[in-house]
C-alpha cells in the first residue's frame, strides 16, 4: 500500500493486508467499542489492550492527575475480583499486563500465550467496566501515588523534562504532568475520580486492540461478550485539535539541587502526529541526536568529553510535539554543551544535511522500524494510537517510502521552521539561574 489507510468511524468492518504478511481487521460493535487485530503468521503469543481515549490532558480542574489515578485503582478490584486476584490470572500462566498513562490515552495490556487470551480480555475487561473503587483502597494508593510522585521528584532529568514541557506547552493541557502533582493528588476526592471515570470510560470511548496470534472473529466475540449489557451507540468522535501558542520569547526554567549532574533540555515546540514533514523529523533527528554517530553525540561526548549522555528527542502530540536535546553534564560544562547545541543548530540552519549523513539516517530509521515489528506489543500499541490518534493506519512500507523520499532540501527547509523558533531550556541541578540566563539567552 502506498497510502495510510483511513478508519472512518462510521465503517462497521474494515480489513486489508499489510505488506509484511500481516492480516489488519477492524470491527465496531453495536456499543461502539473498536476492535482492531493484526494476525502474524507463525506467531504463538498475543499482545492485547484495552486503550481509553482520555490522558491527562483531558482532566479538569479539581480533577488533576485523576487519570493516572484511575489507573492505578482498576488494579485494585472488581465486583467478581480480587487486586490479588487479578495478579493471580497473569502469575499462573506466565504471562505479563501492566498498564500505561499518557497526555492522550490510557492503556491497560497484557501478553500472554494464545491459549490465554480468553483470560486476558476477560479480566482486563473486567477491569475496565467493573472497577469498584473502594473507598479504602482509593486512600491507600493516594499514598502510593504521592511516593511516585517523590521517587519522580528525585530524579533531576524527570523533572527537568517536565519542566521543558510546561514551558513548551505554557497555558495548554499538554503542559500539565501526566501523574498530577503532590497538591493535587492530596487534593483531589473520590468522588472527583469517579466523576472522571464516568465521563471517560464509557464503551463507545474504548478501543481493544491485539497483534499476533489472534483470530479477529473469536477475539470479537471475546470482547462483545465483555460489553454485552452496554447500550448501543456510536464510537466516540475523535479527539480535536486545540491550538498552542507559541512562545514568544525564549524560556528558561531553572531547579536548583546540589546534584553532581546537571540535566538539560533545550529545544522548542515540534511537529503535530498529522504533520507531513514528520519523517523529514525523523531525519533532523536521527542526524542531530539519534545514536552514537550523530553529531552531538560526536562533538559534545566522543570530541569534547563534557557529557556522558546527550540524544535528541521528538515527541508528537495531535495539537502538537516538541523538538530537543538532552544532555546530561557537570555544573561547569552547562554552557559548553549550551554553546554546541546551538551551534550544531546553526549549522543545520545554514548548511542542511550531506548526502552521506542522509544515507545513513535512513538505513537507522528504516532499521529501527522493521526491527520494532518483531514485537507483537509494538504492533498492538500501533494499532490503538493510530484508532485513536489520526484514525489512519500507516503500514510499513507506507512509512519506509515516506522516509526514502526524504532529501537534502527537505531537512534544510525543516531545519529553518524548526531550529529557529524562542528556544526553550530546562535545567536541573547544581547551578544558578542568573549566571545561565545570559550565557544560553533566554527569559523565564
Amino acid at each position: 500500500m502506498n497510502q495510510p489507510v483511513p478508519l472512518p468511524l462510521e465503517a462497521p468492518d474494515t480489513s486489508f493486508l499489510t505488506s509484511g504478511g500481516a492480516f489488519v481487521r477492524r470491527t465496531v460493535l453495536p456499543s461502539g467499542v473498536r476492535v482492531l487485530t493484526e494476525s502474524v503468521p507463525g506467531a504463538s503469543s498475543t499482545s492485547l489492550g484495552f486503550w481509553v481515549g482520555v490522558g491527562s490532558r483531558d482532566e479538569r480542574e479539581g480533577q488533576f492527575g485523576s487519570t493516572h489515578f484511575l489507573e492505578h485503582l482498576l488494579f485494585k478490584g472488581t465486583e467478581r475480583r480480587s487486586a490479588l486476584d487479578i495478579a493471580i490470572s497473569f502469575d499462573s500462566v506466565g504471562g505479563e499486563h501492566n498498564a500505561a498513562t499518557a497526555k492522550e490515552y490510557t492503556c491497560y495490556y497484557a501478553r500472554v500465550r494464545d491459549t490465554d487470551v480468553p483470560m486476558a480480555v476477560e479480566v482486563i475487561g473486567d477491569m475496565v467496566t467493573g472497577s469498584v473503587l473502594d473507598a479504602e483502597a482509593f486512600d491507600v494508593e493516594r499514598g502510593v501515588i504521592l511516593e511516585e510522585l517523590a521517587m519522580a521528584a528525585d530524579d533531576p532529568a524527570d523533572v527537568a523534562g517536565e519542566a521543558f514541557f510546561a514551558a513548551a506547552f505554557d497555558g495548554h493541557p499538554l503542559g500539565r504532568p501526566i501523574g498530577g502533582t503532590p497538591e493535587s493528588i492530596r487534593a483531589v476526592g473520590r468522588a472527583e475520580v469517579l466523576d472522571h471515570y464516568r465521563e471517560h470510560y464509557a464503551p463507545n470511548g474504548i478501543v481493544v486492540t491485539a497483534a499476533g496470534a489472534v483470530d479477529h472473529d473469536r477475539f470479537r466475540e471475546l470482547v462483545e461478550h465483555v460489553f454485552r449489557d452496554a447500550p448501543h451507540a456510536s464510537p466516540l468522535a475523535r479527539r480535536t485539535p486545540q491550538p498552542v501558542a507559541d512562545p514568544a520569547v525564549p524560556k528558561l526554567a531553572v531547579a536548583h539541587r546540589p546534584t553532581e549532574q546537571v540535566s538539560m533540555l533545550r529545544g522548542s515546540q515540534g511537529l503535530d502526529l498529522r504533520d507531513e514533514r514528520r519523517p523529514v523529523l525523523s531525519v533532523l533527528n536521527a542526524v542531530l541526536g539519534g545514536g552514537m554517530s550523530s553529531r552531538l553525540f560526536q562533538e559534545v561526548r566522543e570530541r569534547r568529553g563534557l557529557a556522558y549522555a546527550v540524544s535528541s528527542f521528538a515527541p508528537a502530540y495531535l495539537d502538537n510535539g516538541a523538538f530537543g536535546v538532552y544532555a546530561g553534564c557537570a555544573p561547569d560544562n552547562v554552557a559548553g554543551v549550551v554553546e554546541i547545541i546551538d551551534a550544531e543548530f546553526r549549522r543545520m540552519v545554514d548548511d542542511g544535511i550531506t548526502d552521506e549523513e542522509l544515507r545513513r539516517a535512513k538505513g537507522q530509521i528504516e532499521g529501527a522500524l522493521t526491527l520494532s515489528l518483531e514485537d507483537s506489543d509494538a504492533r498492538m500499541t500501533r494499532l490503538g494510537r493510530s484508532e485513536l490518534g489520526t484514525g489512519e493506519f500507516t503500514d510499513l512500507g507506507t512509512a519506509l517510502q515516506r522516509v526514502d523520499r526524504v532529501t537534502p532540501a527537505d531537512v534544510l527547509d525543516l531545519a529553518r521552521d524548526l531550529l529557529t523558533r524562542p528556544t526553550i531550556t530546562s535545567v536541573v541541578g547544581a547551578v544558578q539561574r542568573d549566571e545561565l540566563a545570559a550565557a544560553i539567552n533566554a527569559e523565564g
